[in-house]
C-alpha cells in the first residue's frame, strides 16, 4: 500500500465571501428615506405620464363611475406602473437623491444666508423707527417729528 502524496486533498475551509460595498453606504433617516420615496414616485410617474394623462382625462368629472367607465385606462395605468415599480428604479432614485446631497446643501445655506441678510435689513429698519421717535424728544429736532396729530 503505497499512497502518494498527490491523492491526498487537504479539505478546504468554506469561501466566505464578502459582501460588495454598499451603493449608498449611509443609512438614511425616516425623512430622508420619505424623500427617496417621493423621487422615486416621481420618477415612475414621470415614465407612466402618458398612461396617467389618459386615465386623468377619462376619470375627470366622474366619481364613482370612473371605476366602470375608465375600466382600460386604468388597467394601463396600474401595468406601466408595476413594470417601472421595480426594485432598480428604487436603487436608481436613491442613487440619485445621494447625487443631489451637494446641492441640497448649498440651497439650505443660501437659505440661511438669505435669512440672515433679511434679519439684518429688518433690524435696522425697526431701528430707523425707534431713532426718528427718539429724534423727536430732542430739543432743536424737526418739530414734526414725533408729534401725534
Amino acid at each position: 500500500m503505497a499512497s502518494t502524496s498527490s491523492s491526498i486533498v487537504p479539505p478546504t475551509a468554506p469561501v466566505t465571501t464578502t459582501p460588495l460595498p454598499s451603493r449608498n453606504p449611509l443609512p438614511l433617516s425616516a425623512s430622508q428615506e420619505g424623500q427617496v420615496r417621493e423621487l422615486y414616485y416621481k420618477r415612475v410617474r414621470t415614465k407612466c405620464a402618458d398612461e396617467v394623462r389618459d386615465f386623468a382625462s377619462c376619470a375627470t368629472h366622474r366619481t364613482f363611475s370612473a371605476t366602470f367607465a375608465c375600466r382600460s385606462q386604468r388597467h394601463a395605468m396600474n401595468k406601466c406602473m408595476n413594470l417601472y415599480a421595480t426594485r432598480e428604479e428604487q436603487d436608481a432614485a436613491r442613487e440619485e437623491w445621494f447625487s443631489s446631497m451637494d446641492k441640497r446643501r448649498e440651497e439650505r445655506e443660501e437659505k440661511e444666508r438669505k435669512r440672515i441678510r433679511d434679519e439684518v435689513f429688518w433690524k435696522d429698519w425697526w431701528d430707523k423707527d425707534k431713532k426718528t421717535k427718539e429724534l423727536g424728544d430732542v430739543p432743536g429736532a424737526a418739530p414734526e417729528l414725533g408729534k401725534e396729530r
